[in-house]
């Protein structure tokens, strides 16, 4: 009994008891603001994002606590921190690292969930950003074009300060793509171009539309030029063909699937216009055949 007592009036006893207390509590409160999270929050992204925010103050709490609990004095805690604070910058440098990336991403807007990024020679759509932590499920790879090839990765969020991040749907959710047709020479040239811009504004003309407005916003934003964004057609020559170099701006998430419609129409109503535009290939065309003189002897 007598070191039962003694162990009970252990004030390191004491404290580790109130710090579990303290710890169950913040842990009904943040269990019951997720789940007050998922009944009351209908939009997905904000209720992501919420619960990310409360998981975070939770953790941040959580060590405050540890920390007020087990100081006696204020300036011990003061010179707890400081310690703590030392300790962790020379052994946890990445783990600093990462959470100020973390940090600059949320702040900077450098990107967001449902972004597709390329960062650090990874290339996909951000489906988690954690504070050490960006998930990403990836696209390309040994899969032609932007097709998901299944794989999710993980990149610590350090490596927004190492090297370039490039976002294909920050500012300007838009890309530009093109199409080059080889035309014949002697073809209906005119008729040609025609065909490409009729193609082009059937199928992103809508396109065309939403991202002029999205691109006066930018012109507003940055110092950049004004640029076309409606669909453009451009001529080149070579000693085989005419180039037809159709321009034109397409949703970020649709670009293959966009490019592999515009592509059967195009042949669509290339066979419509009765052999008036021709499309050249690599292939050799016999013009011409000399005259031959055969002598034949009979014997």
């Amino acid at each position: 009994m007598e070191v039962l007592n003694e162990f009970l009036g252990n004030p390191l006893f004491k404290k580790s008891l109130t710090f579990a207390a303290a710890g169950v509590l913040l842990w009904v409160i943040i269990f019951a603001i997720r789940k007050g999270t998922d009944r009351y929050v209908a939009q997905a992204e904000a209720r992501y994002r919420l619960k990310k925010i409360v998981g975070f103050l939770g953790f941040f709490l959580l060590v405050l606590i540890a920390l007020m609990t087990f100081t006696d004095k204020l300036a011990y805690f003061s010179v707890s921190i400081g310690l703590l604070t030392a300790g962790v910058a020379f052994a946890l440098q990445e783990v600093i690292m990462s959470v100020a990336g973390w940090l600059s991403i949320v702040s900077g807007k450098v990107y967001k969930t449902g972004d597709r990024i390329e960062m650090n020679e990874v290339k996909g759509d951000v489906i988690d950003i954690g504070v050490m932590k960006t998930t990403i499920m990836e696209i390309g790879g040994w899969v032609q074009s932007d097709n998901y090839n299944g794989r999710i990765v993980q990149l610590a969020n350090s490596f927004v300060f190492k090297g370039k991040v490039v976002n294909y749907s920050g500012d300007f959710p838009f890309l530009w793509d093109e199409i080059n047709l080889p035309v014949k020479y002697g073809s209906d040239y005119d008729q040609a171009r025609n065909i490409l811009l009729k193609v082009a504004n059937e199928i992103v003309g809508d396109y065309s539309v939403t991202a002029a407005k999205e691109w006066k916003t930018m012109v507003k934003k940055y110092l950049i030029e004004d640029a076309t964004v409606a669909p453009t057609v451009s001529w080149g020559a070579n000693d085989n063909w005419l180039t037809f170099n159709l321009r034109y701006v397409v949703d970020y998430k649709k670009r293959r699937i966009t490019k592999s419609e515009m592509t059967r129409r195009i042949l669509e109503e290339i066979v419509l216009s009765d052999g008036k535009v021709k499309l050249a290939s690599t292939g050799f065309e016999i013009v011409g055949v000399p005259d031959l003189k055969v002598n034949i002897e009979n014997k």
